[in-house]
């Protein structure tokens, strides 16, 4: 297996509310059988019933109401990137969960929850580079510890 990620797809319990929160963000998706999709840099990330995620994977749904284990990410290249992004979200409808503020690793970020439940990280990471079109590139951990 490609180290790789392709798609992530959040199981939504209403999909018309899900595409709307994320295109109030500024996202553009296209909608087809009943999922949303956004392209997102080198990914996509698919909007698509819960209860449908659920039966494709073959396990139970268990309902929203409670954390997943996972977070999404967004890095961006400022402090004040990730105050706007923030303030943006909240004004769409997320919960902001924990707001941004100094990190241990030297950044800054916040977390915000979609109207699913989904949790966003917006982080500012010295540490990391953004290319122009937005990727993340990784520092060479084995020669920072060396």
């Amino acid at each position: 297996m490609e180290q790789r990620i392709s798609i992530v797809t959040l199981g939504v319990a209403d999909l018309p509310r899900a595409r709307a929160f994320y295109e109030r963000l500024g996202w553009r998706g296209q909608e087809i059988e009943q999922t949303v999709f956004f392209q997102t840099g080198g990914i996509a990330v698919v909007l698509w019933g819960r209860d449908k995620v659920a039966a494709d994977a073959g396990v139970p749904d268990r309902g929203g109401d409670g954390f997943g284990g996972i977070t999404l990410a967004h890095n961006v290249r400022s402090r004040t990137e990730v105050d706007e992004i923030m303030a943006a979200a909240a004004g769409a409808g997320a919960t902001v969960t924990k707001p941004a503020q100094e990190t241990f690793y030297g950044g800054y970020a916040g977390f915000f929850a979609d109207p699913d439940g989904h949790v966003w990280e917006i982080a500012h990471n010295p540490g990391f580079t953004l290319a122009p079109d937005g990727s993340l590139i990784l520092p060479d951990f084995g020669q920072a510890a060396g």
